[in-house]
């Protein structure tokens, strides 16, 4: 089969596409004949190794494992002997390694059926995103009705998810992008739009409930003041300068007062993705995708969402 493979880290360029060994589904796996897998910047993160501790996984000099893709959608080829709840033919999606691939194997544990009203390239678009913002909102920034939430990064793949999460929750919704995406996040239900090429939001004298940082270039001390007495920041993407403030400074900077300043990884599960699975299925969640490339074109692919300037997702078909 062919497959998207890279034996050093460093820029797209790196990356090849090679036939190699299909792989064998486990006792409790499926194997998936891939028909879209989505793009997502853990990719990019694990194809340079950086930041640099990502590395204490991946391998310090080399990557352990030179497969790329995580969120993959398409049909069940084979089971293993455990598997219970899927069998060949089966339309579905979820999470899995090495989805740069033409066929790839996973847990049935990170596996739900797609439903006949998604494509599969909407199936591939979820996972990782779809489960960032809803673990974001939910389960660290303990999101409630009537809440002011600020969606930073709200036009990207994780940003166009939490706006519509936050939503269904019942909160008041501010999103921050550039001006070309404004209409866009107002058309998937945020309530106001700060376009930050004209204006910071940490400096207008607002607060809000919940802040989300999907994207986003602000010091965790601009963030700070812009919460409300007892609000949270959950910090979820952006540069290693933010990331290491929100993962070692947002501690100790939780001890000091009401506010709650950190930052989370999503965790892949069946349960969340069922939810996100019905709401998408009923409407109430729309993914929002930018750009379709074929397989052979993945480095492209990539390069396109480190820009920075993708509208929703981006996708790899086969």
């Amino acid at each position: 089969m062919k497959a998207i493979v890279y034996s050093r880290y460093g820029p797209p360029d790196i990356l090849e596409l090679k036939e190699v060994e299909r792989p064998a589904p486990k006792d409790d796996e499926v194997l998936i004949k891939v028909r879209a897998a989505s793009v997502n910047p853990l990719d990019w993160h694990f194809m340079r190794g950086k930041p640099f501790f990502l590395r204490l996984m991946a391998g310090m000099l080399k990557p352990k494992d030179t497969r790329l893709g995580v969120d993959v959608a398409g049909q069940v080829e084979a089971v293993g002997r455990n598997v219970t709840q899927f069998k060949p033919g089966d339309d579905v999606f979820g999470s899995c390694r090495g989805a740069f691939a033409e066929y790839a194997c996973t847990s049935e544990s990170k596996l739900v059926i797609k439903p006949e009203n998604m494509t599969f390239e909407q199936g591939a678009s979820v996972p990782v995103a779809a489960f960032t913002a809803l673990q974001g909102l939910r389960n660290k920034g303990k999101i409630q009705p009537g809440q002011k939430v600020l969606i930073n990064g709200a036009s990207g793949g994780v940003g166009t998810y939490a706006v519509q999460i936050a939503k269904l929750f019942g909160a008041e919704v501010t999103a921050v992008c550039s001006t070309r995406n404004m209409d866009m996040v107002r058309s998937i239900g945020a309530d106001h739009v700060i376009d930050y090429t004209k204006e910071n939001f940490t400096k207008n004298g607002k607060c809000y409930d919940l802040i989300l940082a999907a994207n986003g270039y602000q010091s965790i001390s601009d963030y700070r003041r812009s919460l409300s007495s007892n609000g949270i920041y959950v910090m979820i993407g952006g540069a290693g300068v933010q990331m290491f403030q929100a993962l070692f400074l947002g501690p100790l900077m939780s001890i000091t007062g009401s506010k709650k300043m950190g930052g989370m990884m999503a965790a892949a599960n069946q349960k969340d993705l069922i939810y996100l699975k019905k709401r998408i299925e009923t409407g109430k969640i729309k993914p929002v995708i930018d750009r379709l490339y074929p397989l052979n074109e993945a480095a492209q692919a990539i390069r396109y969402l480190e820009e920075g300037h993708a509208q929703g997702k981006v996708v790899i078909t086969m």
